[in-house]
């Protein structure tokens, strides 16, 4: 029973002991966990600060804003940076979409062959085959009735996210449950997850269980305070966005090193070309960064694949959106074609005015230029990115404080 005196439900607030939860269809998306009706006490248990190298000179909003980072990467509109960040935002580490361009098979094959990654490209080449063979991944599952639920945080595509809170230790986590999905992608996620445990700045999987019942798979993350990111960007100085774009920086080059992509949707999954690689994660980055400096958020926002397309190339013009696509010998869809028609580019100045003034400085400018190009090629490798300009004031307070 409820504290209502209602018949308990999967949502309610009751003890395992008296009001065990039951699946009743994962199609309504339940959770198998216990809801504590006791929130826990923050002052009880100690949160491990997920940017312990953060300078004195950041603003007190930023003790946060790492987590908020990576939790809010996944869920923005366009897609998401990387797997960790995917992992807890609620959305699930699938298969990237196909686009309703059309290439012929041919045209698929030789576009492939013509793009090579500038980095890692044969990565996986020297690790054992147990490092990428995910399928064969035996889960070793842990104790469910370990965990209470205290609050729904957030959602996905592929999954629900609550806080929760571990009643052997008393300690708060995160809880991911995952909704219906093929085994092999939820054994990836695993697999990618614990891949990246002991990175700079990565959320830690704790643990894996799963319902007795109903065989519902839930994922459980180390808690990290966080701050809804549409709340926390307008409160971003200048020096916070290049502090923490770096700090992002340094695990995307990490994640690549481990041959692991993720993607807002960039020019090339768009027109269906099928030699991407990590470049993708460089034009995510360069949407968040241009959503951060412009307070646009997110900065390109299409209805659907082809209508992304054509705010793209607004912004980027056509120009180049051409000179790309007879570089690889893509041919788009006549119907996508004539949707996207002719535009001039758009000067980044254009996006400039008095509220964010004070963000948008050229080394910045020229930091964005360098990410959102068409040609994925042309783009930033993380490590170029890191050593840009833009990054001085942060590299030279990384050095003072690895000198002390």
């Amino acid at each position: 029973m409820t504290r209502d005196g209602a018949r308990c439900t999967p949502f309610s607030a009751g003890s395992r002991q008296s009001c065990r939860p039951r699946i009743r269809s994962p199609a309504v998306s339940p959770s198998p966990f216990p809801f504590r009706s006791d929130p826990p006490n923050p002052t009880k248990r100690k949160i491990r600060s997920a940017s312990p190298r953060a300078p004195a000179t950041t603003t007190a909003t930023t003790t946060t804003i790492l987590p908020t980072l990576l939790a809010t990467v996944g869920s923005l509109a366009t897609g998401a940076v990387v797997a960790l960040a995917a992992a807890a935002a609620g959305a699930h580490a699938g298969p990237l979409p196909r686009s309703r361009s059309v290439a012929t098979a041919a045209t698929a094959a030789a576009t492939a062959a013509m793009s090579t990654a500038r980095v890692y490209a044969d990565v996986n080449v020297n690790r054992p085959r147990e490092y990428w063979e995910y399928e064969a991944l035996a889960v070793e599952w842990g104790e469910q009735d370990d965990y209470e639920v205290v609050r729904k945080v957030g959602r996905g595509k592929y999954s629900e996210v609550f806080e929760g809170i571990n009643v052997t230790n008393d300690e708060r986590c995160i809880i991911k449950i995952l909704k219906p999905v093929k085994k092999k992608k939820i054994k990836r996620e695993i697999k990618i997850l614990q891949n990246l445990c002991g990175g700079p700045n990565i959320i830690k999987l704790l643990n894996i269980v799963r319902d007795q019942q109903s065989k519902t798979p839930s994922l459980i993350f180390e808690y990290v305070n966080n701050t809804d990111f549409k709340v926390l960007y307008p409160t971003l100085t200048d020096y916070d966005i290049r502090f923490y774009i770096y700090e992002l920086l340094k695990i995307v080059d990490m994640i690549q090193s481990l041959s692991i992509a993720r993607y807002f949707k960039g020019p090339e999954l768009l027109v269906d070309f099928q030699g991407y690689d990590y470049s993708l994660d460089m034009w995510s980055l360069g949407c968040m960064f241009a959503g951060m400096i412009f307070r646009k958020e997110p900065f390109f926002y299409g209805h659907d694949n082809h209508d992304q397309l054509v705010k793209i190339a607004k912004v980027l013009g056509t120009d180049h959106l051409n000179a790309y696509l007879n570089k690889y010998r893509i041919a788009l869809d006549p119907q996508l074609e004539a949707l996207i028609g002719r535009h001039s580019r758009k000067p980044w100045s254009k996006f400039i005015n008095p509220e964010n003034r004070h963000l948008v400085s050229p080394e910045a400018i020229d930091f964005l230029d360098r990410l959102l190009r068409y040609d994925h090629q042309d783009r930033l490798t993380a490590r170029e990115a890191m050593a840009h300009p833009y990054f001085q004031q942060v590299r030279a307070a990384e050095d003072s404080r690895m000198r002390m």
